[in-house]
């Protein structure tokens, strides 16, 4: 009898822990929707406006820099076919350094300071986003049929012709593809930049945690969500729009020759 008693018991007591649980998880979605529909959390310096603005800011440098070292550097080894093997396990062993670890150690080596600060969160993302935007390169200017290429020199193109006039548009998709992924990859780890005393979304995060905020954790990372989400939307419409048709064509054949056997 007090056997069953005690189980009756902890069965009581583990459906009100998983109640109190439940509640506790409604209580934070409620408090991050009254803070994502909250008209003053928008305003102001330390506003979601100006939070997402700076993190767009900093993503969109690090993508920026990473697309002038990608791309020149991948269009090289794509058209000569030097160097691939160097250059693609080099930028494998970029993807695995750990980025909070490598934060921490130039945030160390470089004085301290707000615009200091931006350098080191700058470089790690910058490591973060060129593998992707290299690795894209170099396979979409190597993809390019060979027989097309030896046309254009036949016809009297010049190597710079044949590099931005032929090899370049053709190879633009993949290209586009990889900046995508290399913008994502960035746009969710920029939040690190907080850690430095930067802003951006992370500050959100990193300010909330210390004062156990759940509902502002919760929102800011729905921000960086749908963040993410839009702006992958726009690199989709972008790939799709500089994709010749010939090549959608073919592709879409393709697809439907796999799909039928």
């Amino acid at each position: 009898m007090s056997a069953g008693v005690t189980t009756l018991a902890q069965a009581v007591a583990a459906d009100m822990n998983a109640d109190a649980h439940d509640a506790e998880g409604y209580a934070v979605l409620r408090q991050a929707w009254e803070w994502l529909t909250s008209a003053a959390s928008w305003r102001g310096d330390s506003g979601i406006a100006m939070r997402v603005a700076e993190h767009l800011g900093y993503t969109a440098l690090a993508t920026g820099i990473a697309v002038v070292l990608g791309v020149g550097l991948g269009m090289v080894v794509g058209h000569t076919g030097r160097g691939r093997g160097a250059v693609l396990g080099a930028s494998g062993v970029l993807r695995a350094m750990p980025t909070l670890g490598l934060l921490t150690f130039l945030a160390l080596i470089i004085p301290a300071g707000v615009t200091a600060a931006l350098i080191p969160a700058t470089i790690v993302l910058v490591i973060l986003a060129v593998p992707p935007v290299l690795a894209a390169t170099a396979a979409g200017f190597a993809a390019v049929d060979r027989a097309t290429v030896d046309a254009a020199r036949a016809v009297g193109f010049s190597t710079r012709q044949v590099v931005t006039s032929v090899e370049l548009p053709l190879a633009l998709p993949v290209l586009i593809g990889g900046v995508r992924s290399a913008w994502l990859q960035v746009l969710a780890t920029a939040t690190v930049a907080a850690y430095l005393g930067l802003g951006g979304i992370g500050r959100y995060l990193l300010d909330s945690l210390a004062v156990r905020d759940y509902g502002v954790m919760l929102g800011a990372a729905l921000i960086v969500a749908v963040l993410s989400l839009l702006t992958d939307a726009i690199f989709a419409l972008a790939q799709r729009l500089v994709t010749p048709r010939g090549v959608a064509r073919g592709a879409a054949a393709e697809t439907q020759r796999g799909s039928e056997q």
